[in-house]
């Protein structure tokens, strides 16, 4: 469970990194062939319909020139890694997966407002330190020691300047929406879901704690079916306790207000 909470941190650290990379004018469909059959004198003749329109790009964000050109997707890991590093701070080297970094930036976005979320696709490492429980039974629950594990992070994470990782983000963009694209949304617009996953987030409830479990086999699952039926991110969002989650939400927020154009409906 711990790997997956760092799912919200990557929403937090690179979602102030998009902006619009699309182009705007996008070349039309060609229209659908006219039936072969000639249509009888009497008839009106039959007019092409309409190529179906691209999908409206709802948060679309101005981009900054790149310092140097942008490598290759696949070539890209030592150009974003080092220039992140320097805007979050030398003590993110041992908490970030290097490895296919934007790749699985996009994935984990993609991700967070569904039903699962695979672990090996987070770009952070987990949380050290195992989930805490406490009590057996129809007592089981959330340990009331366990958000402790995650609030040095999320300190971190508070203490992470947006606007420059905005500024960062906007240079690599490019990438980021080839990464979406090569994830199987070929007219899709990678910003656009990014702002879904954190309304997601921000949506998660905060219920009352401690928080019941129930551990059928090995894993553990909340108790309250209602809880368990959430997204993949909410129930992130739930585990680290309505404190830590609240923080998060703050900076949530914030990094809502440099990538959507639309405000959040309530």
């Amino acid at each position: 469970m711990q790997s997956k909470v760092w799912a919200v941190v990557a929403i937090v650290l690179f979602g102030a990194a998009i902006a619009i990379y699309i182009l705007l004018n996008r070349e039309a469909e060609p229209l659908p062939p006219l039936l072969e059959t000639t249509p009888p004198l009497t008839a009106p003749i039959a007019q092409p319909e309409t190529a179906p329109a691209e999908p409206a790009i709802a948060h679309p964000l101005e981009t900054i020139a790149p310092v140097e050109p942008l490598p290759d997707l696949e070539q890209s890991d030592p150009s974003i890694f080092k220039p992140l590093i320097q805007v979050l701070g030398e003590q993110w080297k041992a908490l970030l997966k290097p490895e296919a970094l934007i790749h699985k930036i996009v994935v984990t976005v993609d991700n967070l407002p569904r039903k699962d979320l695979p672990a090996k696709v987070v770009p952070l490492k987990r949380v050290k330190g195992a989930f805490l429980t406490s009590g057996k039974g129809n007592a089981l629950s959330i340990s009331v020691q366990n958000p402790q594990r995650y609030s040095s992070y999320v300190r971190l994470i508070q203490s992470v300047d947006t606007e420059k990782l905005v500024d960062l983000y906007r240079q690599f963009y490019p990438l980021f929406q080839r990464a979406y694209i090569e994830i199987g949304y070929p007219k899709g617009y990678f910003n656009d879901r990014l702002v879904e996953a954190i309304d997601d987030l921000l949506a998660s409830p905060e219920p009352d704690e401690p928080i019941k479990l129930v551990q059928p086999k090995i894993l553990f699952k909340y108790a309250d079916p209602e809880l368990e039926a959430r997204s993949a991110g909410q129930k992130i969002m739930i585990r680290m306790s309505r404190d830590n989650a609240g923080q998060l939400k703050t900076k949530l927020r914030e990094i809502r207000q440099h990538v959507a154009k639309v405000p959040r409906t309530p």
